[in-house]
């Protein structure tokens, strides 16, 4: 079992991710959200809703008028959330780049998160940048989870090596 983390105390304005509620909410923000890839802003809203969860960075979901014709294609690959249901994933397209299964989106979210149905989520790892009210996120730590940690949280963030267990 993995060792229980010691959470970072907050700078002020930041957000500790060990006050994230468990299990997991979702909520509108009204920050500018952009992401970039192959040298254009292919997503970019005022209208996301970002997803809470303890010991996770936000993950942001962007509406899909938001987000550039074309640049998504379905993937086929498919993942189960036990607070959100079931995801499809899309490669990410543009000029003769392609970024496998580089955003996801829920069609049938369970009831505590429809606000987030067929909105679409970016991993950072997988994008040129992702930006939040202007400042680059880092990716959470690992491949699996897509959450952004920007300057306004404080961690640590579960991804990483030895957090599987938290």
């Amino acid at each position: 079992m993995a060792k229980p983390p010691v959470p970072t105390p907050p700078k002020p304005g930041q957000e500790s991710v060990w006050t994230y509620p468990r299990p997991a909410i979702c909520q509108p923000t009204h920050l500018p959200i952009r992401i970039e890839f192959a040298g254009q802003v292919i997503a970019e809203t005022k209208g996301a809703i970002r997803t809470l969860e303890t010991s996770h960075p936000p993950t942001y979901y962007l509406p899909p008028d938001s987000i550039l014709s074309g640049v998504l294609l379905p993937s086929g690959r498919r993942t189960l959330c036990e607070w959100k249901g079931q995801a499809r994933y899309f490669d990410v397209l543009s000029g003769s780049r392609r970024a496998s299964n580089a955003a996801w989106a829920y069609d049938t979210p369970t009831p505590a998160f429809d606000p987030i149905r067929n909105y679409v989520a970016f991993y950072p790892a997988l994008v040129d940048a992702c930006f939040v009210g202007g400042e680059k996120v880092e990716p959470q730590p690992g491949g699996f989870y897509g959450g952004w940690i920007t300057s306004h949280v404080s961690g640590p963030f579960k991804g990483g090596p030895g957090s599987m267990g938290w």
